[in-house]
């Protein structure tokens, strides 16, 4: 038995970009997710941006996230190879094929309206 499962929850980096190959399209996101840990007293901060494919259905609903928005995908791991005309060698990339996408801004936006009414409400 396998398992080639990935979930990340981080920001988009960019907004989506939407591509028509062979009358299939797909949507590629830029994802970026942050770790840091403890290093002489300090915090070091580390960046990690993923590239993630979207396909179908899925993928007309990720062609309208924007720059900065808070989502979690989820997918499978994939690693393809392709010619670099700039090194004139293979190469190999790795990316999220997504078959879940779940934005998590909505909350946040939400309670910021609410604190924006409060504020009327006490002007008022």
């Amino acid at each position: 038995m396998y398992s080639n499962k990935v979930t990340l929850i981080g920001f988009t980096g960019a907004d989506a970009e939407v591509r028509t190959n062979n009358d299939r399209s797909l949507t590629t996101l830029s994802l970026a997710t942050k770790s840091s840990y403890k290093k002489d007293g300090k915090y070091i901060e580390h960046t990690e941006w993923h590239r993630c494919v979207v396909f179908g259905k899925l993928g007309e609903f990720a062609a309208t996230l924007k720059k900065g928005a808070h989502i979690q995908v989820e997918g499978e791991l994939r690693s393809r190879k392709y010619d670099s005309k700039k090194t004139n060698s293979e190469q190999t990339i790795w990316e999220i094929r997504v078959n879940s996408i779940l934005k998590l801004d909505r909350a946040q936006k939400a309670a910021a309206e609410d604190e924006d009414e409060s504020t009327e409400e006490e002007a008022a």
